[in-house]
This record gives C-alpha cells, structure tokens and sequence, in this order.
C-alpha cells in the first residue's frame, strides 16, 4: 500500500481505506456525499442513488474525501460522458448525469442554500436550461507548469479537488469548436517554444466573430438582444452566448416590475444589462468603481447609438453620488463578482433606497448571505430564478427580485 501523505489524519479511516457506500445527496461542490455511521464522506463524480467502491485520500474534522473507484449500483440518471478526462479534470462535475436531472439539482441546490443560510421559506423556479449543453463556452484558459529538462508537458485544466496537479486536455468538450480547433495548434506552438517559459502560464483564448483571440489586450465582440459589445478579450464577460438573449430578457422584465421609469446598473462591466434594458426605461446609470471599465461602456453605448444610457466612475465611499434618478421610481440591478456584495456597497444602496432590486450572482451561496441583510433592510424576496449558463457542472447563475417595504 502506497505511503500516506505526511499530513494525512488517520481518523476516521485510515489512508486507501476502501468500502462500499449509497450515496444519498450532492453537495453544492457536486461531490456525492454518503454517510458511514453518522459520519459523512464526500465522493465525487459519484450520483444520488448509486451504490459505489470509494477509497479514502483525506480526513478533515467533520468529514472525509474519498475517490470513486467502482459504480455498483448505477443510478438511472447516469449517462457515458463524451469527455475522456471527465472524472480527473475539475472542470466539470456533472457529464455523467442527463441534463433534465442536472437542472433538478441545481434548482434543488439553491433551494437548500435559501432555506438554510437565508431562513426563507420560498419557491425557487424551474431552472431555465441553456440552448446549448455542449460546445457553448466562448473562453477557456488552459494552464500549465514550468518546462521539466526543457519539456512542457500537461497543458490543460486542474484536476479535481486539486490548487496545482494539472490534466492534460487536448479538447474540451464544452468549449466552441473553434476555440477547440485553436487549442490543438496552440499546444504545439507552446511545446515547441517551451525555452520561452521560466514559469507556470495561463493561455487565453476567447472566441469572437469565429475567431480565436489570444491577447488580453484584443478586442472582441459579442451581441446581445441586437446590442454589440466591444471589450477586450481578457475583461469579464458571460460564457454563455446561447442563453444570454434568455438571461438579460428575464432581467429586464424582472427590473421593469411595478413601472419603474429608470434603471441602475451597479457593478456594470462592460454595460451588458444597462445597455441591453436601456430601451425599456427613460433613463439608465450604470455605476461602476472601475474607470476603465465606465470608459469601455460608455464607448459601447456610443457604437450603438444609446443615448439614454450614462455611465458613472463612482468611488468606493461614495458609489451613488453621481447617480440624480429618483430612487422611488428606480429599479437598480446589482450583478457583483463571486465574493458578493461588499459592507460599504450595501449600506450604501439601503441608503438610496431603490424600489426594486434584481441581484444577479453566479454564487448563490454569498447571494443568499446578502440576502439576509437585505430582508433586514425591509425588502422582500418576490422572486428566485436560476439560468444554467453552465451545463455539466456545478456552476449557475441566479437571479432573485426584491421589493422594498412601503415605509422602510
């Protein structure tokens, strides 16, 4: 038997302990989650239902880690994943489950996450399936290590459950053909150019207008609802092509809510939804703390002729004080990066007071934490949808209405 790490925790099994488990549930990371005596055990790429051989690697303090090394049991939602690396990359979490079954968890996942970190009690709507399954993300950033005598080897993602080991991809499944196409020559090129590179790199690859663009600094384009967007190709942007004309409707409907005349966008990038909603309000702000990110929206609004649209470069004490719209007849969206809204952001939006508020976050988990102080603040949860920008993993997008108290 091979030797345990040094740090390995021989309690409660000890190191390549093997045993047969039901797996009950999926975490929110994906990962099977059985129980053995009360105690629980994580396994990924395992399914709810199956029977399966796993083998422990690590012991944590109120669970344990362990690899699936058989299916016994197959559940009947499993299906043969077309990914011959799926099961060792961490990309993807859940090829082998059909994709009906894959919005059933997700949706069941946000329910859990609101009932248990948010204390509501509240529906959680059909998550709203991507066109596209396969072959839909527009930006990928395979990695790898530092040359070994003079040889990069894997060039591709990390493996799961893992901060360094690197899988080999030579395709992605979920990536557009095109950006597939480039990948098989790009890893070439690096191969052959490895003297170049003293340390681990990260390649990026975007695709725009059925090209493949490399350079952070190029500029690439996407439509959306008839609005183009220029950005470059580095800056954030939704994956997601296929459903974003679905994603930014649902948005727009949901801010138009009780006759809001106007419309705030906070944390607007690039200016999708300010520009994309911008023909449904009198006016539009977007509000954002970076100013080159205000430039780049401000220059997409000009190539499209939106003359409603204004952008603000608000400072982190004062993100509001450009903004004159009257809060009482404003919906405000607030779409922030995965850690959530900060402190100082939501003391200043309860300040404001708008009426309406649509919270787009693609981590339900600190979207269900903001909530909490939103309900504090006196608004009240009207609505849960989540859109899977995301198939066959564990990742979505959620988008929850609020509405503030008469009074508060």
């Amino acid at each position: 038997m091979r030797a345990p790490p040094k740090k390995f925790v021989p309690h409660p099994f000890p190191y390549h302990h093997e045993f047969t488990l039901e797996i009950e549930t999926l975490t929110n990371l994906g990962h099977g989650l059985a129980r053995v005596d009360g105690w629980v055990v994580m396994v990924p790429f395992a399914l709810p239902q199956e029977k399966v051989l796993a083998r422990v690697h690590r012991n944590h303090k109120n669970y344990s880690e362990a690899d699936l090394l058989e299916v016994l049991e197959p559940s009947p939602h499993r299906v043969q994943p077309p990914c011959p690396v799926f099961g060792q990359c961490g990309g993807c979490q859940y090829q082998n489950m059909d994709y009906p079954t894959q919005l059933d968890w997700k949706r069941q996942q946000v329910a859990e996450l609101l009932k248990h970190m948010a204390r509501i009690e509240h529906p959680v709507e059909p998550v709203i399936p991507s066109p596209t399954q396969y072959t839909y993300r527009s930006k990928i950033t395979p990695h790898f290590a530092p040359p070994r005598d003079g040889t990069i080897s894997e060039i591709g993602f990390l493996a799961d459950s893992s901060r360094y080991r690197i899988i080999d991809v030579p395709r992605c499944e979920i990536a557009m053909p095109e950006l597939n196409e480039r990948l098989t020559s790009l890893r070439d090129e690096v191969r052959q150019n490895a003297h170049r590179y003293k340390r681990a790199a990260t390649l990026l690859m975007r695709a725009s207008e059925g090209k493949v663009l490399t350079e952070s600094s190029q500029i690439a384009v996407e439509v959306v609802e008839g609005v183009r967007f220029e950005f470059q190709a580095g800056d954030f942007f939704q994956n997601n092509p296929f459903i974003l004309p679905a994603f930014v409707q649902h948005v727009a409907r949901e801010a138009r809510t009780d006759g809001a005349r106007y419309l705030i966008d906070a944390y607007c990038g690039s200016g999708l939804f300010a520009l994309a909603c911008a023909r449904h309000f009198e006016q539009v702000n977007g509000v954002e703390i970076s100013e080159s990110a205000v430039a780049k929206a401000t220059h997409n609004a000009r190539i499209n002729n939106i003359t409603n649209a204004k952008f603000i470069a608000g400072s982190a004490e004062r993100i509001f004080a450009g903004v004159m719209l009257p809060a009482e007849e404003s919906s405000i969206i607030v779409d922030p990066p995965r850690a959530g809204c900060g402190e100082d952001f939501l003391h200043q939006l309860f300040a404001y007071g708008p009426h309406n508020v649509v919270y787009v976050s693609c981590n339900p988990a600190t979207q269900m934490r903001d909530l909490v102080k939103f309900v504090e603040a006196g608004y009240t949860l009207e609505k849960v949808q989540p859109f899977d920008l995301f198939p066959q993993t564990r990742h979505l997008e959620c988008v929850m209405t609020l509405t503030k108290k008469v009074g508060s």
